[in-house]
């Protein structure tokens, strides 16, 4: 799931990145400081600032902000986490980090290539770095078991946007909180119809990306499918998000969480994945160190794709329906036919 991205916080608008800083230098202290603190609680800021090894608080805020404050869709864009500045604290919602990172035998052979051509065009000073690196990435691999699973992936990436235009527009209404018009045909239209909606946050759930709004017409929240939305006309009409609104309320695990649940699926993961899950999820593990988790399933397609994405390490224990559909999908893509 990916949630809106939005920043608040005292003085975070007058820090700035020291003048020597380099991008690179940025990327560096993000990717060591968030996978610490994307659990959604609250972190004191400086100690992540001494952790990230700058001496100023406004220097890490300014970091922050430049991962999520995006409203024209330039490079490095990244919708999928949402920084919470209040005071002295910083909370970090990323599922983005949620999963652990695994890389196929193909792929760490590609990056021992890659290690060596780097090393052939480098000095000879700095070929004893290069050689370290190869000499533990040969030691893995020789102890990795063949995953013959993956071998035929060659890449995955989320459902588009639809018209990134589109998308800039509302993330613009969203940022300057002025209510929006959408040109707008659902699922079962036939033709398109406008729409006034004050955005709430932008997510992506259940295989698409939606915006969160309030919609005037319906006079309620309503999920808008961004594929689906065909026009955008911008507006100076103020609206207040409420403070009681939250994405988290809504959006859980990559579902929408409109209305009662269908049903509930129970997986069981497997001891090589389940310690990560349970300490993530603070949750305690079987005796033989698997870990059965109930899941609120509000959409039959997000509970499909959860389970295959940790491949042969996650199983459907109930409802037994859930678990006929998971043995038709796997048929199908034995067999090599495309599902709708």
């Amino acid at each position: 799931m990916s949630r809106a991205s939005r920043v608040s916080g005292d003085g975070a608008r007058d820090a700035g990145p020291a003048a020597q800083d380099t991008a690179a230098a940025q990327l560096r202290r993000l990717l060591h400081v968030i996978p610490r603190i994307a659990d959604g609680r609250e972190h004191p800021i400086s100690r992540l600032a001494r952790i990230a090894g700058v001496e100023d608080n406004r220097q890490l805020i300014a970091d922050l902000e430049s991962l999520v404050d995006r409203f024209d869709m330039p490079g490095g864009f990244v919708e999928g986490v949402q920084v919470w500045i209040d005071g002295k604290t910083v909370s970090v919602v990323s599922d983005h980090f949620r999963r652990p990172m695994r890389l196929t035998m193909p792929e760490l052979c590609a990056l021992q290539l890659g290690l060596a051509v780097l090393r052939s065009e480098r000095p000879p000073a700095e070929h004893a770095v290069f050689e370290r690196t190869l000499e533990r990435l040969r030691r893995i691999i020789t102890v990795l078991p063949q995953n013959r699973a993956q071998e035929d992936i060659r890449a995955a990436r989320l459902d588009a946007p639809g018209d990134r235009t589109h998308l800039a527009a509302i993330r613009k209404a969203l940022g300057a909180q002025h209510r929006i018009r959408l040109e707008y045909r659902g699922g079962s239209a036939h033709r398109s119809t406008w729409r006034t909606v004050c955005p709430y946050g932008i997510l992506f759930a259940s295989g698409a990306w939606y915006v969160a709004a309030h919609c005037d017409s319906s006079n309620g929240l309503r999920f808008f499918r961004l594929d689906r939305i065909e026009a955008t006309e911008s507006t100076e009409e103020p609206y207040t998000i409420p403070p009681e609104f939250s994405l988290d309320s809504i959006a859980s695990n990559g579902q929408v969480l409109d209305g009662t649940p269908i049903t509930t699926m129970q997986v069981r993961y497997s001891a090589r994945i389940a310690r990560w899950i349970a300490e993530r999820d603070e949750m305690t593990l079987e005796g033989d160190g698997t870990l059965v988790v109930d899941h609120p399933v509000h959409d039959v397609e997000w509970a499909i794709r959860h389970v295959l994405q940790y491949g042969p390490d996650a199983e459907i224990a109930a409802p037994p329906e859930m678990r006929a559909e998971m043995v038709r999908r796997l048929v199908t893509m034995r067999d090599g036919v495309g599902t709708e």
